[in-house]
């Protein structure tokens, strides 16, 4: 005797819907044939989901396909205003907000000063309605703010701590402003965000494990397993800078702020900066200094190889741990380090080490940690609204 299963054909549809719905974001604008052709249902059965989603709002007809014999065929795209998300990133200096509609589409883009104020509630609620504002709607329309921002956020609550770049943010922050926005607001690792952007659109597309080293102000990890970030028990996963290493003073009081870890210590901004001053090259930043290394072809090279070296070793105590076939250097001197810094850590990695990934460098252009969190809080949104079809 075959028990049949409750609520199946309400599954199924789900299942179909949500299915269309991938399609029609990826592959679209797309007739109701194509669409049936592409998730293998019959032409009713691809009419009448059509009509669904149309009828909830998430699709509508943008023009015709012409043709073959009989009426031009409708095309159909998701609605863009059916949802919109609102991706930050917090740094020391500002916040910039941008939002986006459901389809992925950035249609504003603001910036607010973090300097002089004690107000870090204020800051990012003007940062946030603006760029609703300009984007054209209000925040009853944005279904999520994912922030990104240095420090750890607890898996558990959401929320930070650590931070010890903004010093005015604290425990308690993400209630207050999650009651002013009146919205979802979640908080979310700046370097786990890089990591997030660079799965989707950068150089480890399609990679389902890969580690991110993160070289700026500070140095950070953000580890990818089996296509997850991997946070850990309390979000203290990938603060590389507090990696005993070879070659540096490990502190005994690490969470005093202004105390630096070993590894920071031996490839941070300040160590970028030392490096190129033995060899002749100084810079207001880190990034300056290895812009001019590169530039500066092979009279630059000690500082490359040199940087390379101190990188490797936290390259390959990561690496011998998880042991993934890519790391991506990113930050903005591994952006500026180009190949010529990447392929020096691959050589020194393997060298040193049983395990040879692949090390390259970013493949996301720009701002990577804002198109991170306005891709995690997408996901998130997508999920919600296109699941709603089953309701």
């Amino acid at each position: 005797m075959v028990t049949r299963l409750p609520g199946t054909p309400r599954l199924l549809r789900a299942l179909n819907d949500r299915a269309a719905l991938d399609l029609l974001l990826t592959r679209g604008p797309l007739t109701r044939a194509q669409l049936g052709e592409m998730t293998g249902l019959s032409k009713v059965t691809a009419s009448q989901l059509v009509e669904r989603l149309e009828e909830r709002g998430l699709v509508r007809r943008i023009g015709e396909q012409a043709g073959g014999r009989g009426p031009n065929a409708q095309l159909y795209a998701v609605t863009p205003g059916s949802a919109y998300v609102i991706g930050v990133d917090v740094g020391p200096d500002c916040v910039v907000a941008a939002c986006a509609d459901i389809t992925g589409t950035v249609i504003s883009r603001v910036e607010q000063s973090t300097k002089d104020t004690d107000d870090p509630v204020g800051v990012v609620h003007n940062a946030v309605v603006q760029a609703a504002g300009e984007a054209g709607t209000d925040m009853s329309s944005v279904r999520r703010v994912v922030l990104g921002t240095p420090g750890l956020v607890d898996p558990e609550s959401g929320e930070i701590s650590f931070a010890h770049d903004l010093p005015r943010w604290h425990r308690g922050l993400l209630a207050e402003l999650r009651r002013d926005l009146s919205t979802p607001v979640f908080f979310g690792n700046d370097v786990n965000l890089a990591a997030v952007a660079e799965s989707g659109t950068g150089a480890a597309t399609g990679v389902s494990d890969f580690a991110l080293i993160w070289i700026g102000r500070g140095v950070g990890l953000a580890t990818v397993i089996a296509g997850r970030l991997h946070q850990g028990a309390t979000g203290a996963a990938g603060e590389i800078g507090y990696l005993p290493v070879a070659g540096a003073e490990v502190p005994h009081n690490a969470s005093r702020r202004g105390v630096k870890g070993a590894f920071q210590a031996l490839a941070g901004a300040d160590a970028v900066k030392a490096i190129g001053k033995q060899f002749g090259f100084r810079g207001a930043e880190a990034v300056d200094v290895v812009r001019a290394a590169v530039a500066a072809g092979p009279a630059g090279e000690p500082v490359l190889d040199e940087l390379a070296r101190r990188l490797a070793l936290g390259v390959a105590a990561t690496c011998v741990v998880l042991d993934p076939p890519l790391v991506v250097l990113a930050g903005e001197v591994g952006r500026a380090g180009d190949t010529a810094l990447a392929e020096r850590v691959e050589r020194e990695v393997a060298a040193i080490t049983l395990v040879s990934p692949k090390v390259v460098v970013t493949g996301v252009a720009s701002e990577p940690v804002l198109h991170g969190a306005l891709r995690t809080a997408l996901n998130a949104v997508r999920d919600e609204v296109f699941g709603s079809t089953t309701d």
